[in-house]
């Protein structure tokens, strides 16, 4: 794990490897290779839906056609591009897919072809240039072009990017009468979110005017009132939901609690700490996470309602208009990826596969082919209206990214240790820091269905180092086992570190704590099972989803039982013995099976046919406590 900087950290990148001087020593870790990485089971099933029916299927000049038209005033149709490379560069180094391929070349050329003399790409008219989302939509068309150079090489799609870049800062640089922080939306977060493409820029050119403006950004941040201080309102704990007063008119600038772009900023920030070593960029980064960790994020891994943080954690058994936009949940997965990354701490870990299995799994429409926009814990979901006057929509377009944060993550590799991040059926391969050598990893069983997976080891050649197997937060009893002999010291939250000569064929067996869980709040209580947070869903037929339901004693083991389901579309069925409804004397009172399915799977025909819901109503008992409302303001 990072230490304390002490002075400034040399950063060096190298591939898909960060390398830090921390204390004197050098601290590495890579990323997978999507290219070196197969997913089985039932995940690589619903990704290559996905990939198939979505991304493949997505048409990448249609996308860039609109820049070919400067009649933009405020929307934000430029960031459909940008968003939809985020994700089929990745899909194409992962399946070599060449119709995919023909189809990034040709919509890159025509995007090319609409660049001006001026550097300028985008569809805004030039008297509403810099405003409402125009910086955001360059953001997302830099960092598509950065893609495309770093899978061809190519170095005019690199120039590209850098003649945007220079007239932004013509614009907003050094010099130029327009403030980056107050302009554009939400405080300036959307236009400051450019930070992030910036810093790609200098790593890929070295260019020393690109670091500059990078840091020009980031200072912008916190120079007056209305800026949005992300450095110093974190590193003076400020909750991210009371960053800025309640805003009125909501989709404006003076909206400082935007989730996304919020995130956005911090993404940026800890790209420009992998540079400069700054380690208040990190230390800031870590302390809103904190913040969103605490107050924001709910039982299935997402969170934000109206797509702003709002002490959503505190809230979530109350039903509230847009929950869980897609574009944060996959946000918040790249940003636990990146701090995984950095620090190589568990929580971060379990907060990428809480999300994974449930926020996230949940925006797929079944058929994998598009994405819901907002993601209830109860009732219906859907993919949400067109945008822009085009047929896709900001959350369409970012959540094929969701399995890239998979595909990069589920192994890393740092100095002489290859950490396990998460588990599903798998290979993967990562080169361990200095090129020498590749390590990969074999993950067989069906996990989360059963609570097994088998590790078979596979190094190239036989070596020593440590195998730091996550040990997830909700697993209090964990039993691991290397070819036959078990290992003490398993964890729950963290990694146990399995320092041996490792040879190819060694087998790592893990077995995981099922126990049921029970978790309650606010008169209301949930299910949960390894990582899957459980639902009602009324295609159990089996009674009215939405009746209370006496709550298990908080504590202790809730026996959940599998079963299997006569409907396909649903993955995993269980069934808990209940009482439910308000009237003691009644049948239903009486303990009986109640089936509940993974939260993935309930509500995913995205109609009333699947409804569902997540947390149940504890009745009130007035024999036996007082009943105190969680509407009442907390001291």
């Amino acid at each position: 794990m990072l230490r304390k900087l002490i002075g400034i950290a040399a950063i060096v990148l190298v591939g898909f490897h960060l390398a830090v001087a921390v204390d004197g020593q050098q601290c590495e870790r890579g990323l997978c290779r999507v290219e070196d990485v197969k997913i089985d089971g039932y995940l690589g099933d619903k990704m290559n839906a996905c990939f198939n029916s979505n991304v493949k299927a997505t048409d990448g000049s249609y996308l860039a056609e609109i820049f070919k038209h400067r009649d933009g005033t405020r929307d934000w149709r430029t960031e459909f591009w940008g968003k939809w490379m985020h994700s089929c560069v990745p899909v194409f180094r992962y399946t070599k897919d060449e119709g995919l391929k023909k189809n990034i070349d040709e919509s890159l050329k025509l995007l090319m072809s609409t660049q001006r003399e001026d550097g300028y790409i985008g569809n805004y008219k030039d008297d509403c240039h810099l405003q409402s989302w125009d910086i955001w939509g360059r953001k997302y068309t830099m960092l598509g072009l950065m893609h495309y150079y770093d899978l061809t090489g190519d170095k005019d799609t690199l120039k590209s990017a850098c003649r945007i870049a220079d007239h932004l800062m013509t614009e907003v640089g050094p010099g130029a009468t327009g403030k980056i922080q107050t302009i554009g939306m939400h405080h300036g977060m959307a236009s400051c979110s450019v930070l992030e493409p910036i810093v790609w820029l200098y790593n890929r050119t070295k260019d020393k005017k690109y670091l500059d403006f990078a840091q020009f950004i980031a200072d912008a941040m916190e120079k007056c009132d209305d800026s949005p201080k992300l450095v110093s309102k974190a590193l003076n704990g400020v909750p991210v939901a009371e960053r800025f007063p309640h805003p009125d008119p909501w989709w404006s600038w003076k909206n400082g609690i935007k989730a996304y772009e919020m995130m956005s900023c911090y993404q940026g920030l800890l790209e420009l700490y992998k540079v400069t070593g700054n380690a208040e960029y990190l230390q800031a980064s870590e302390a809103t996470v904190k913040s969103i960790i605490d107050d924001e994020i709910n039982i299935a891994g997402s969170g934000a309602a109206f797509e702003c943080w709002y002490h959503g954690k505190r809230f979530e058994t109350a039903p509230a208009y847009h929950m869980m936009e897609t574009c944060v949940t996959t946000t918040w997965m790249r940003l636990c990826e990146t701090l995984l990354q950095l620090t190589g701490k568990a929580i971060y870990a379990d907060e990428l596969e809480k999300t994974l299995y449930n926020g996230y799994m949940a925006t797929l429409a079944k058929d994998c082919s598009t994405f819901s926009k907002y993601c209830p814990l109860g009732g219906t979901r859907g993919r949400g209206e067109d945008q822009c006057g085009m047929k896709i929509n900001c959350c369409v377009a970012n959540g094929p990214r969701g399995f890239v944060a998979l595909l990069e993550s589920i192994l890393m590799a740092e100095k002489n240790a290859v950490m396990v991040n998460i588990y599903h059926a798998s290979k993967a391969s990562v080169m361990m820091p200095g090129g020498q050598s590749r390590v990969s990893i074999e993950q067989s069983g069906d996990f989360p269905k059963g609570n097994k997976i088998k590790l078979t080891v596979l190094p190239e050649k036989e070596s020593e180092f440590v195998l730091k197997l996550r040990i997830p937060a909700w697993s209090l009893k964990t039993i691991v086992a290397v070819n036959g002999q078990e290992v003490s010291g398993a964890a729950a939250g963290s990694y146990l570190d399995v320092k041996r000569t490792w040879k190819s064929g060694d087998v790592v067996d893990i077995i995981f704590d099922f126990t049921g869980r029970v978790e309650s709040k606010n008169e209301h209580f949930a299910f949960l099972r390894g990582p899957l947070v459980l639902s009602r869903d009324v295609r159990f037929a089996d009674g009215y989803v939405d009746q209370p339901a006496e709550m298990p004693a908080p504590g202790k083991p809730v026996e959940i039982t599998p079963v299997e389901s006569d409907n396909k579309d649903i993955w995993l069925a269980f069934t808990v013995k209940m009482k439910t409804g308000t009237d003691p004397e009644s049948e239903e009172m009486k303990p009986h099976p109640v089936h509940f399915c993974d939260y993935g799977s309930a509500g995913n025909t995205w109609k009333s046919d699947s409804y569902y819901r997540t947390w149940m109503r504890n009745p009130m008992n007035m024999m036996k406590r007082p009943y105190v409302s969680y509407d009442v303001p907390e001291k």
